[in-house]
């Protein structure tokens, strides 16, 4: 633990330094054209106009750092595998016949030696075109002597400056995006065929890793560490999530009945609970009603309350009206409660999306022919009167709704 604090706080004095390094180079120019436009007949229209310039200047530094870090897709390359989730990994692997477009790599490859050789070919009038450049300029500073050689300065600071935020904040920052935005895809992909094989939650679950990935819903956090050794023979070093799919796909092959797994969840160690509920996820006839909504409830930690809602989900179109409302009033009163589900989050959204799908019925007491709530007549069907007259007719899940509705 405190090797973990003593890594965390030195990282934070690195990245402390570094900010204050990059804010240091900036200052210093801006504080170089602040001084000059002072000593200017006419210091406002030299500070705006030397502004402008060194924004310009940035931008074309950024421009060029940005074409010097574009990143290559790495050839062949299969990725990480998603393994027990039924997802594949990336180089061509999880988007079948598709492979990332490259035209922007090539492009920035193509310019960078075109703006390399013109360079080098006019290494020897650097200094004839860096003082046309300045003298070109020195209108927009105000003029006068000393002019032209800062605004060629000018110039040649913030073009590098630029350029090196450019290519650091390229290199730092574009293969992180496209990477999560390749296994967002990947992940998508195999959400529809968990749908096309009728595994809901699975495919549920790989949605929901999707949009984390591209920073649409927050995470799960808390995730316990001994996961993966309280659970079934799996690859002791995957995620807790690649854990958790992995038991699930073996829920329909295991020996264990619905008691042994409701005996699992009551054994009180985390790990267990999550294992109970994985099996409850990979098939439904496993599940108990009051062990997920314990969880829902009463979590242990965000991690265990994700992975009850899913084992809700799959568990939805299973239950009768009763155990439907009580599903209903949990999930809606954690969402509510201050200190629980978080809005934005992984769980809200799988909240959200049991609730649509558990809306209750509408009872309204009507007579044959007499008026509904709306002003319409009533319409009472039945085969060969098997509902007889005004009596009401059976809803979803054995709810008792309307006739007619």
């Amino acid at each position: 633990m405190a090797r973990a604090t003593g890594r965390a706080g030195g990282a934070a004095v690195v990245r402390t330094a570094q900010r204050a390094a990059a804010g240091a180079l900036l200052g210093s120019g801006l504080l170089g054209l602040v001084l000059f436009s002072l000593g200017r007949p006419h210091p406002w229209q030299a500070l705006g106009g030397g502004l402008v310039v060194s924004c310009a200047a940035t931008l074309a530094g950024g421009a060029l750092g940005f074409l010097f870090g574009v990143p290559r897709v790495r050839g062949g390359s299969t990725g990480d595998g998603d393994g027990g989730d039924g997802g594949t990994g990336k180089g061509g692997g999880g988007r079948g016949p598709y492979a990332p477009n490259t035209n922007l790599e090539q492009v920035s490859d193509w310019l960078t030696k075109v703006l390399l050789g013109v360079g080098l070919t006019q290494l020897g009038s650097l200094g004839e075109r860096l003082d046309r450049l300045g003298k070109a300029l020195a209108p927009a500073l105000g003029g006068g002597t000393g002019t032209a050689p800062f605004a060629a300065a000018l110039v040649l600071y913030f073009l590098l400056l630029g350029f090196l935020a450019g290519w650091l904040l390229t290199r730092l920052t574009l293969p992180r995006v496209l990477s999560d935005a390749d296994r967002a895809l990947d992940l998508f992909l195999a959400g529809q065929d968990h749908d096309r094989k009728g595994d809901k939650v699975g495919a549920d679950d790989l949605r929901m890793r999707a949009m984390q990935h591209l920073g649409l819903v927050g995470a799960s956090t808390e995730k316990p560490g001994d996961l993966p050794g309280s659970m079934l023979p799996v690859d002791r070093t995957a995620g807790p999530e690649r854990v958790v799919a992995e038991v699930r796909s073996t829920a329909r092959r295991s020996a264990l009945t619905a008691t042994q797994v409701q005996e699992l969840f009551a054994d009180g160690s985390e790990g267990r609970r999550i294992q109970a509920l994985a099996l409850m996820q990979g098939d439904p006839a496993l599940a108990d009603l009051p062990s997920v909504l314990e969880a829902i409830e009463r979590p242990r930690s965000g991690f265990e309350q994700y992975h009850a809602l899913l084992a809700a989900r799959g568990l939805m179109s299973r239950l009768p009206a009763e155990e439907a409302r009580r599903l209903r009033d949990a999930v809606a009163g954690r969402l509510m409660a201050a200190d629980g589900i978080p809005y934005g989050s992984d769980r809200s959204w799988l909240a959200e999306k049991i609730l649509s799908g558990l809306e209750a019925p509408v009872f309204l007491p009507q007579q044959q022919g007499g008026p509904t709530a709306d002003g319409t007549a009533a319409e009472v069907s039945g085969a060969n009167g098997a509902n007889g007259p005004g009596a009401p007719a059976t809803g979803t899940n054995g709810a008792v709704g309307a006739a007619g509705g």
